[in-house]
């Protein structure tokens, strides 16, 4: 640029209201205000500093308002007073950021012991002698607690070994039940029956003719009994059938697994609150109340030290009230943990129903809280239900099965006898069941299982034990068959997460619609995978889009594919025979694969299934000689069920 074009130029920018002038310096002039031009380091650092101050505090109340709620103003949450009496109590969610009504469900948690006579053969000879049986009737847990989060992760694959058959223990639980108890031991003797002693006709002479000569349309029965069709007994089992070289129609028919209503928990984030209203019915230690309702023994000990000096001096009466309010302890959290527990006097008393408040603070401390807003309290014990708190099956049968002493085996085998037939990974609904009958725990025997149901979303289903002749106890629905099919269908530790179902889908790799034939289940890469059944390996090498993949051949015309793996198990190729859980390969991303997961596959003659939905077969079926046993016991358990039972201290409210 000219000297003649910087004169034009500057001459534009003196028209345009700028002047030449001196540059910008940090020396301020003594004794005047500062000039334009003039900077001042102290004032530039206060204008940041302010505005970072402003950022930090705006974004921590951000968080706290929409993220940390559960975590901040904890204390303040539990401790605060709601100012007026609700007029309709259990409405609504005061903390919630919504005013919809919250579904309310009873709790029922019925311990009852039976007493009945059996029949056993002790030492060679037979006697009557009482045998007292627990019966549990219960609201399956709406609410995971402390209870169950030690409980360990679900694994489809170790749920094998917990349906394995048992050896009967002391209790023969085909002997005879009666329904009148003894005194003591009663020895029983068998003798011939006398000669003189006619059996009573069980068929007329008529209907006896008619079966000889091939009549149709015969039927048995007696003279004072309406006529009952014959029918078909239950085929062996398919390993039965598979030894014998015999053959199965394989049932392809496409069923769900578990019926759960639609809802949008799979997409809720976080845990939100619910609340317990019980009664403590018992006189007992406080504590056996608290731990049954989720407080860890820690907890416990420091709610115990807040209330020494607020309990009356007589102690706790029977029937007081309990009003337990439920919160996430982080916002990441899988477990909910008591914010706040009030204790009421039982309404029959007179005077100030409140008799004290403790409240979870910032610090993780129970402290002394103020009284919540009043509501009144129902007749029956029941829960707030969040509809985001609903754990999974298989996390509300651990945190039910705690709750009311039973042991992990125990538990673990009640898990294994339905994982067949039920997605353990759904959600329960509220108003799901369990019922359980067993022996009771005495020095010479532990207690042993006899009848487990389960009722989910209206479908019950039914298993009772029986041991057959070998001595092999084993649990089977009304039809004589097992839980445990004999394929299963997420064969991966941890049972994966399901990231793609069966059916038509859009390709994730060419973007075009395509048939998905198998389930995708994510794991991490190196997870391993396991056999779905007993069978013979056809496939044990890489094929283009599976990338390292095996094919087993099972019986009946089922065949299992497992795609994408990492790598193989030594030892292993075409040919091998391998067995339901034995471990077959690890989780990868080999062939067109986005990500580490599990590519499985059923086949039933060639033709693809879901696997997740298809019918399968039951891996045993009771055989045909034992049917009229297993009828008879099943009779007997239920008629065990029907009586009437006394209750079983399960709940205290003595103070130590």
């Amino acid at each position: 640029m000219n000297a003649a074009q910087r004169n034009r130029h500057a001459s534009l920018l003196r028209a345009s209201g700028f002047e030449d002038g001196p540059a910008l310096t940090v020396q301020s002039t003594d004794g005047e205000i500062p000039q334009g031009r003039e900077l001042s380091f102290a004032w530039l650092s206060g204008t940041v500093m302010t505005g970072l101050t402003s950022v930090l505090l705006m974004g921590a109340a951000l968080y706290v308002s929409f993220q940390g709620q559960d975590t901040f103003s904890t204390a303040y949450k539990a401790l605060q007073l709601a100012a007026p009496k609700l007029e309709q109590p259990f409405a609504t969610d005061m903390t919630a950021k919504s005013s919809r009504i919250r579904p309310v469900a009873e709790t029922r948690s019925d311990l009852e012991t039976i007493e009945a006579s059996i029949r056993q053969v002790v030492d060679g000879r037979e006697i009557l002698r009482n045998q007292p049986f627990i019966r549990l009737r219960a609201t399956l847990a709406t609410t995971a607690t402390s209870l169950s989060a030690d409980a360990p992760a679900y694994d489809p694959v170790a749920i094998l070994n917990a349906t394995r058959p048992l050896q009967a223990g002391a209790l023969d639980l085909n002997a005879d039940v009666y329904g009148t108890d003894v005194d003591g031991e009663v020895a029983v003797r068998q003798a011939d029956m006398p000669l003189s002693t006619i059996p009573a006709r069980t068929i007329t002479d008529e209907i006896a003719a008619d079966f000889v000569r091939g009549s149709a349309e015969a039927t048995f029965y007696t003279e004072d009994a309406p006529p009952t069709l014959a029918y078909a007994a239950l085929g062996p089992s398919l390993d039965a059938l598979a030894r014998d070289g015999g053959t199965v129609s394989p049932n392809g028919i496409a069923e769900n697994v578990t019926v759960v209503p639609k809802t949008t928990l799979a997409s809720a984030k976080g845990l939100g609150r619910t609340e317990r209203f019980l009664t403590v019915r018992e006189i007992g230690p406080l504590a056996d109340t608290l731990i049954r309702n989720g407080f860890s023994r820690a907890q416990v000990s420091m709610v115990e030290n807040t209330l020494a000096n607020l309990i009356p001096a007589g102690g706790l009466p029977a029937g007081i009230r309990l009003r337990i309010l439920y919160g996430p302890l982080t916002s990441d959290s899988n477990s909910l943990v008591p914010y706040r527990m009030s204790i009421y006097r039982p309404e029959s008393m007179a005077g100030d129903p409140h008799i004290a408040t403790v409240a979870l603070s910032d610090n993780g401390q129970y402290v002394v809280g103020l009284q919540p807003d009043w509501v009144d309290f129902p007749h029956e014990d029941i829960e707030q239900i969040n509809v985001g708190n609903l754990p999974t099956v298989y996390r509300s049968i651990w945190e039910t099965g705690r709750k009311h002493d039973l042991d992990n085996d125990t538990i673990e085998r009640i898990i294994g006898m339905f994982a067949y037939d039920i997605d353990m990974t759904k959600r329960i609904s509220a108003g799901d069941t369990i019922e359980i009958l067993e022996t009771q725990d005495a020095p010479e025997a532990k207690p042993e299982l006899l009848y487990v149901s389960l009722t989910l979303s209206g479908t019950k289903r039914q298993l009772y034990r029986f041991a057959t002749q070998d001595g092999t106890v084993d649990f089977y629905d009304p039809d004589g068959e097992t839980g445990k099919r004999f394929l299963n269908r997420r064969p991966l530790e941890g049972g994966g997460t399901l990231r793609s179902r069966f059916g038509y889908r859009i390709h994730p790799i060419f973007k075009t619609r395509k048939l998905h034939t198998g389930v995708d289940l994510a794991a991490p890469s190196g997870t391993p995978i396991y056999a779905s059944g007993d069978g013979t390996i056809q496939y044990y090498r890489w094929q283009s889009g599976y990338g390292n993949k095996i094919e087993i051949q099972h019986v009946n015309g089922y065949e299992t594919a497992y795609g994408h793996l990492s790598r193989f198990v030594d030892g292993l190729g075409v040919g091998s025979k391998v067995r339901q859980g034995q471990l077959i390969g690890y989780v990868g991303s080999t062939g067109q694969s986005t990500g580490p997961h599990l590519h499985f596959e059923i086949l039933i003659h060639g033709n693809l299934v879901d696997p997740l939905s298809v019918k399968l077969p039951k891996d045993n079926v009771l055989a045909p000689q034992y049917r009229e046993a297993f009828k008879q016991a099943m009779g007997q358990i239920n008629d065990l069920l029907a009586r009437d039972g006394s209750p079983t201290k399960v709940a205290a409210a003595k103070t130590p």
